[in-house]
């Protein structure tokens, strides 16, 4: 069993848009049930200096004034989500609002070195432009070192919230998964339906027995990795949902009853996972991204991905 947990803040990345105040609400609403401390966080980087309004601009034209600077911006939109919090929940919430010069990901994986959770808006793009966004939440979650929840601009508090889904393969990658799945579903009084798709990962299956189909040997992997979740976790009522389609296909289907869909990913500087990428990419409710560390014994038996200094 994971001994992995997090008992940190709650951060979210603030942006100064009016819909990313949806994202600062589930990311507040969170923290309130955890009792936990909400971080509002704006990264920013500089420009290249704005031209003089005297000696930039040609002769006879109106004067080209500087833009606001990338800090006073970063500073008016954590002003505005502190507001927002207060005007919503009063001081039922702590609260700390901080701005920092620096690239997104530097930022705030430093800022969710010992968070809870890390909450972010999920693009509007559409196309190359999502993936290389999704990409970028995945590098993001390898870096942090915490659950990252990716939340969809859209998003509204629903009856759907209390469930949670979480997909498993079998192998290690899911452990941290399933703690977290675990450990929302109870917090929510809520259930956890358990996705496994596809056949299940290669175990000492004997040969006198070639007639055990795919069905029965998930069921069996299903009960050997939920046991030790099922006693800790008493009172959550978990569903297993066996499905034939593709992992990603399998929890995108899913996603549609639940508020919340967990999968896991690798760690690393270039973490290869196309079912996060997916789920992130096609699912409509929030989806929380929880990073897997190798132990040292996975790190013998499986190629290292990530050879790039960071």
């Amino acid at each position: 069993m994971s001994t992995w947990n997090r008992t940190g803040p709650v951060v979210v990345e603030v942006d100064g848009s009016a819909e990313n105040l949806r994202v600062v609400d589930y990311a507040c609403a969170e923290a309130l049930r955890v009792g936990a401390k909400l971080v509002l966080i704006a990264p920013y980087s500089t420009h290249d200096p704005a031209p003089d309004p005297v000696h930039d601009s040609a002769p006879g034209s109106p004067p080209q004034y500087a833009p606001v600077p990338p800090g006073e911006l970063a500073d008016a939109a954590v002003r505005a989500a502190v507001a927002h919090v207060r005007y919503r929940d009063g001081s039922a919430t702590e609260l700390a609002a901080v701005t920092e010069q620096g690239s997104r990901l530097r930022v705030l994986a430093h800022a969710a070195r010992n968070a809870r959770m890390l909450v972010v808006g999920r693009s509007r793009s559409r196309g190359p432009q999502r993936l290389l966004h999704t990409q970028a939440n995945l590098r993001l979650a390898a870096r942090a070192g915490c659950p990252v929840v990716v939340v969809p601009l859209s998003w509204r508090p629903s009856v759907l919230d209390r469930k949670v889904a979480v997909g498993i393969d079998g192998t290690a990658l899911s452990a941290e998964a399933l703690e977290f799945a675990f450990g929302e579903a109870a917090g929510r009084d809520g259930d956890l339906t358990v996705v496994h798709a596809g056949l299940p990962a290669e175990r000492a299956w004997s040969e006198e027995d070639p007639e055990c189909s795919w069905i029965s040997r998930a069921d069996y992997l299903l009960s050997e990795t939920l046991a030790p979740w099922t006693s800790r976790f008493p009172d959550v009522k978990v569903t297993r949902f066996l499905s034939s389609r593709p992992p990603a296909a399998a929890l995108v289907h899913e996603s549609s009853s639940v508020g919340l869909v967990v999968v896991g990913a690798h760690g690393g500087v270039l973490p290869v996972d196309p079912v996060a990428r997916r789920s992130l990419a096609a699912m409509t409710c929030p989806v929380a991204v929880v990073p897997h560390r190798l132990t040292d014994g996975e790190r013998q038996v499986v190629p290292r991905r990530d050879a790039v200094v960071r």
